[in-house]
């Protein structure tokens, strides 16, 4: 690629030197940490598990690493246009799927989310909807922004979808995906520059939700009773990653000799990032928070220059939902938040979540592209 020419007018050619080759070069980089994350821990985890082979969680997350650079890579040869089509799809896709959730979903851990498919296998249709939903929201406020006296009919629809989206998501329960969602929903109404008044009503309604939730689900309310409350409830696994860190201090104990990660049950999934304090050490760890730091900050400001609402708003959600789901796994492995099963994007074990993700990033590095004039969008 890097002989590429800047005469070179085909598609492969316009991609390469329109797309931000910092953010992508993060997000390449945040990939290959999930390579050797899931080697470092995959394998421990699936002898305890008394799976049927050691690599069995490594091998199959390559294929998924493999599938979610793929989408990655061609979802960002799109035109804004096109990015708006495949997120309608996508999120009418994803809704009916999670539907599907509720009636004959795989129940686990009391909980209804995903759902096991021929030839897929295990799938959690509201992994999709975080992406997707936040390019269709942006695309509604902006039509409403610029409808006039009718910009009461995308308002309607965009607050009707997101309110079926939180019925949907309280009824798996999964609270976790739903303050993300509604995060992302907030701060792209911020961004439009509706009253403050409005967003802070939303915001209202969003943390009276919460109190809600703590004294209608047994497990929300459990988790923030062993937050608030240590001493009185089980916190084996923040234990655990808690002395993963501080056995790995600035430089760590050294690649594939961490201890914790043979007893620490998610240790490939929701608390990889124990793993890599305790292999790596604390100054990997600070590279990592960089490199989510980076694209989210980069992104914001390859904003600053856009025009496009639509493309300003669907930006801003994307990026707000891949830098409030680092933070929340991190801050979770830290104790800093109750614990919540939110995967390390590209870092953490997951297909559906790894595929998701790499869809939201692929919609922001098309959206962030340079674009001269609106014939170089082609026909997508």
């Amino acid at each position: 690629m890097m002989a590429l020419s800047r005469a070179d007018t085909s598609t492969l050619g316009r991609w390469w030197w329109s797309v931000d080759r910092w953010t992508l070069a993060a997000l390449m980089t945040l990939v290959g940490f999930g390579y050797l994350m899931v080697l470092a821990a995959a394998p421990a985890v699936a002898e305890r598990i008394g799976a049927s082979s050691r690599n069995l969680f490594f091998a199959k997350q390559v294929m998924f690493l493999a599938m979610a650079t793929t989408v990655m890579a061609g979802v960002s040869l799109l035109s804004p246009k096109g990015v708006k089509r495949l997120a309608l799809l996508g999120f009418l896709g994803a809704l009916v799927l999670t539907i599907a959730t509720l009636l004959i979903g795989a129940e686990v851990k009391g909980a209804r989310r995903w759902l096991n498919l021929p030839l897929i296998g295990s799938l959690q249709p509201s992994e999709f909807l975080k992406p997707c939903f936040a390019v269709v929201a942006a695309w509604l406020i902006a039509e409403a922004k610029a409808a006039g006296r009718r910009a009461w009919v995308p308002w309607v629809i965009v607050i009707g979808l997101y309110g079926f989206v939180a019925v949907l998501l309280q009824r798996q329960p999964d609270i976790g995906m739903l303050l993300v969602i509604t995060s992302v929903f907030l701060a792209q109404v911020f961004v439009a520059g509706i009253n403050m008044a409005v967003v802070t009503a939303l915001g209202g309604v969003g943390v009276a939700g919460l109190f809600g939730a703590y004294f209608v689900f047994a497990h929300f309310r459990d988790r923030m009773n062993r937050f608030l409350y240590p001493e009185h409830g089980n916190n084996y696994q923040v234990d655990v990653a808690l002395e993963a860190f501080g056995a790995g201090g600035i430089m760590g104990v050294g690649p594939g000799e961490g201890r914790m990660k043979t007893v620490l049950p998610d240790a490939h999934a929701d608390f990889v990032f124990a793993v890599v304090g305790e292999e790596f050490g604390l100054l990997v760890c600070l590279l990592i928070l960089l490199l989510f730091a980076f694209v989210v900050v980069r992104g914001l400001m390859r904003l600053l220059a856009e025009t496009d609402l639509y493309v300003i708003l669907a930006a801003s959600g994307l990026l707000t939902q891949f830098g409030l789901q680092a933070f929340i796994n991190m801050a979770s492995s830290l104790h800093l938040i109750p614990t919540k099963g939110m995967t390390l994007p590209f870092v953490s074990y997951g297909g559906s979540s790894v595929i998701a993700i790499a869809l939201g990033m692929g919609f922001l590095l098309a959206l962030t592209r340079k674009r001269m004039s609106r014939a170089e969008e082609g026909p997508l």
